[in-house]
């Protein structure tokens, strides 16, 4: 049987982020791709120029459509903007009693942009956040979480420990924003795992946090471990940047299908 991997997220109409992202990943993983959109987005390389929620309501529907006949064996959550949308999603989930679930916390830009409001933010860490398997903040994100600056390798630690300490869920830090490195960090189980990352020269990194997360859950579709998930992704993610594929007129996408 093919495994099933379900994306919860918002659609990039330029086919580099979200819910088109994650499609794409869990294809090329061999694997089937379902989505419930969110939001709808007008964006491309450049930034994001408008955006159309979903209503809460529609965006249970979808859920409930998937779930009560093809059963995903993952799920990966992206775009969440809206508190209301986080609680549905999170009282869903847990109806179903989802399994492998991978949180990526969208809540601030790649250029330090807050695209979350506070009362969302506390509803993600609340509600949504406890039912990953593993959510994958990156430096920003986990600074919003963590409540303090993090600056060093021993900072991204601290930072591990207290979101899982606020969520009970794994915790992967991604280091891309580091100056020195782009190492990662795993915290889960009382044990650091480091993924060691070289920083590849390619400014378009469209989506990349999008497709790590996709490829982690296709991965654990599988029945690989969560250190083994991640290692095999963060290898997947470095193959698409060393391609060096370049498209439009700002930070472009990856080459999803580079493997094919």
């Amino acid at each position: 049987m093919i495994k099933k991997v379900l994306t919860i997220a918002g659609s990039d109409c330029s086919g580099g982020a979200g819910i088109q992202a994650d499609i794409k990943t869990i294809t090329v993983h061999k694997m089937y791709a379902m989505s419930v959109i969110t939001a709808l987005t007008a964006q491309n390389t450049t930034g994001v120029y408008g955006v159309m929620e979903a209503t809460p309501e529609f965006v249970a529907q979808q859920i409930d459509c998937v779930f009560n006949d093809i059963r995903p064996d993952s799920v990966k959550i992206g775009m969440v903007s809206n508190k209301d949308i986080i609680k549905v999603i999170a009282d869903k989930l847990r109806e179903y009693k989802a399994e492998n679930i991978v949180v990526d916390p969208v809540m601030i830009s790649t250029s330090g942009s807050r695209l979350m409001s506070e009362d969302a933010s506390q509803m993600l860490i609340n509600e949504l956040l406890p039912l990953g398997r593993v959510i994958t903040p990156n430096l920003h994100e986990a600074q919003a979480l963590c409540g303090f600056e993090i600056k060093s390798h021993e900072d991204i630690k601290n930072a591990a420990v207290k979101i899982n300490e606020m969520t009970g869920a794994n915790v992967l830090v991604k280091g891309g924003h580091l100056e020195d490195t782009a190492d990662d960090l795993l915290y889960g189980d009382g044990k650091f795992y480091v993924f060691p990352g070289e920083r590849i020269d390619n400014p378009n990194t469209h989506g990349t946090g999008c497709t790590l997360s996709s490829a982690i859950a296709c991965n654990l579709a599988a029945g690989k471990s969560l250190e083994e998930s991640v290692k095999c992704a963060k290898e997947y993610i470095t193959g698409a940047l060393k391609v060096n594929f370049d498209l439009g007129k700002g930070s472009g996408p990856l080459m999803h299908n580079y493997l094919l």
